[in-house]
Order: C-alpha cells, then sequence, then structure tokens
C-alpha cells in the first residue's frame, strides 16, 4: 500500500517516519513488505490504513495548493476510518492517532479470545433484514449488525454459535451469507471490554475542535465536539450506521464524495446507497491527478 507514493514524495515519505516514530517500530517496512500475517494483525492493520490515507491526503493538499477546509465540507470514516476523519480535520494529531489506534486495535483484539468470535457479510438484504435475521440468531448466541454498509450489504458480528445460527437464517431465506475471515467480531458487544482501555488513552489525548465537520458513525450526524471521545468509546460494539451517514450527507447538500485511501470499497458502495451521488477514489499519485482534473472543485 502506497509505497510509490512513499518512494516519490517527501510530504508522504515525512508521514510514514512519523508514525514509525509515535509507535517506535518501523510499521512502514511492514506495510511496503510484509509479511501479510503481521500487517493484517489489527493492531497493526489499524495505523497501517490510516497512515496510507494521511499521507495520500497530504500529498493531494500540497499538489492542489489548498488545506483540507479549502475544498471539503464534511468528512467520514467507517469504523478506524473515523479516526483518520477525525486526523483530517486536525482533530487529534497523527502521531496520537496511530498511538491510539495500536492500543485500540490490540484491545479489540484481545477483548474475545481468537475463534470464539465470527463475522459475515449479509448481501441482497437492508438493515431491517439484518436486524430480523440477528434478533432470531440471539436465541443461539450473540449477534447484531456491525455494520449497514448500503441498501444490499450488512455485516453481522457476535459470537460463532450466533454468527452460524444467523448464517442458516439468511441462506434459509435466500439471502447470500459470506463468513469473513477476521481476527475478532469487531462491532458487537463482546468488544465491550475494549471500550475502557480505549476511553483511557482518549482522556490523556489532546483533542481540538475539529476543522471540517465530522459525520459519525454512531448517530450518522454531525459530530460535535464535547461528544469525540463518548462517539468513539460507543463506536466499538455499537453499529456502523453507513447507509445512513451517506444520506446524511446528501440531505446536507453534499453531491460529490472522494475516498481517500486503500481501495474504492467505499466508493462502490456509494454507488449503490444513491446512484445519483458522485465519488473519486484516490489511492495513488495517478488518482490524485484525476481529481485534480476533475473539476470537482474549482474555487
Amino acid at each position: 500500500m502506497c509505497k510509490e507514493l512513499y518512494e516519490n514524495s517527501s510530504i508522504a515519505k515525512e508521514v510514514f517516519q512519523e508514525v514509525d516514530e509515535a509507535l517506535n517500530q518501523k510499521l512502514s517496512n511492514i506495510i511496503f513488505e510484509g509479511p501479510t500475517e503481521e500487517l493484517t494483525l489489527t493492531a497493526n492493520t489499524q495505523p497501517a490504513l490510516m497512515v496510507c490515507s494521511i499521507a495520500l491526503l497530504r500529498v493531494l493538499e500540497k499538489e492542489f495548493g489548498k488545506k483540507l477546509p479549502e475544498f471539503c465540507h464534511y468528512v467520514a470514516g467507517h469504523s478506524l476510518g473515523e479516526f483518520t476523519a477525525l486526523t483530517a480535520a486536525h482533530a487529534i494529531s497523527l502521531s496520537d492517532c496511530a498511538r491510539i489506534l495500536r492500543i485500540r486495535g490490540q484491545a479489540m483484539q484481545d477483548a474475545v479470545p481468537v475463534g470464539q468470535g465470527a463475522m459475515f457479510a449479509l448481501l441482497g438484504a437492508n438493515v431491517a433484514i439484518a436486524q430480523e435475521i440477528a434478533e432470531y440468531a440471539n436465541k443461539s448466541g450473540s449477534c447484531q449488525v456491525a455494520n449497514d454498509n448500503s441498501h444490499e450489504q450488512q455485516v453481522l458480528s457476535g459470537d460463532v454459535a450466533g454468527i452460524d445460527e444467523a448464517i442458516r437464517i439468511a441462506s434459509e431465506k435466500g439471502y447470500k451469507a459470506i463468513k469473513l475471515n477476521v481476527s475478532a467480531p469487531f462491532h458487537s458487544i463482546l468488544m465491550k471490554p475494549a471500550q475502557e482501555k480505549l476511553r483511557a488513552v482518549l482522556e490523556s489525548t489532546k483533542i481540538s475542535t475539529p476543522n471540517v465537520s465530522v459525520i459519525a458513525n454512531v448517530s450518522a450526524d454531525v459530530l460535535q465536539y464535547q461528544n469525540i471521545i463518548e462517539n468513539l468509546v460507543q463506536q466499538v460494539t455499537s453499529r456502523v450506521r453507513w447507509t445512513e451517514s451517506m444520506l446524511k450527507l446528501k440531505d446536507l447538500g453534499v453531491t460529490d464524495f472522494v475516498e481517500i485511501g486503500p481501495g474504492k470499497v467505499y466508493t462502490n458502495l456509494l454507488k449503490r446507497i444513491d446512484a445519483s451521488l458522485n465519488g473519486l477514489a484516490i489511492n495513488d499519485k495517478e488518482t490524485i491527478d484525476q481529481f485534480l482534473q476533475s473539476g470537482i472543485v474549482t474555487n
């Protein structure tokens, strides 16, 4: 991820070096060279995705000659991406965000022993159907809707018994269910032990008023400064209300969405949420140039 950007941009290199120093670890080496099994440890994955996104943003700002508040009205991020959004909006410093995500990732990993939790993607179903399946599955174990990603893509999370039952029910109803290769049941009540560890580090961190409005996962609404810590703590065990968040932005008058970070998952989801919305994914120098030439921002 972002290796070419790192090698060709001093701005990007500074971002990666700052995170390496904050974590006292050459995370950049793991990002660029692996091994994959080390990168996919959630304690590494979370800061890794964040640093790639911020590096891309910083390069974009330099190439554009404008800072984020000059061309962006709102930011949002999916799960750990909300921390990236707060960093992009200068509510949390880059170094602090890296340290927070390392603790968040480790705390979430430690919350449930490996093999006891599970998640699956439910395709072709809206959130109401997913909620109904989760309620039935709860009779066999723990199960809840973890991510409402679009009108036709949900993710459910819980213990193995609950998730296996939910998959059975979903299949019986004719929906496609894909078990996910994850290390823990994220965004479920089983993550509760991670909340206090996250709260402790957030309360010891300097948090500023965002210079760009942030749409929160938990509320699908504009996040108020005084609620930032509680929101991030609650997010650990709560549903990521992504569909509602995107529709809230539409209600606020947003028509153009730019995804900054590896891949283009959320740009693809955007079209499934509302085909009238415009999305562009920025994940390398070439797509930065596409953004600058797109005319999305004209002033």
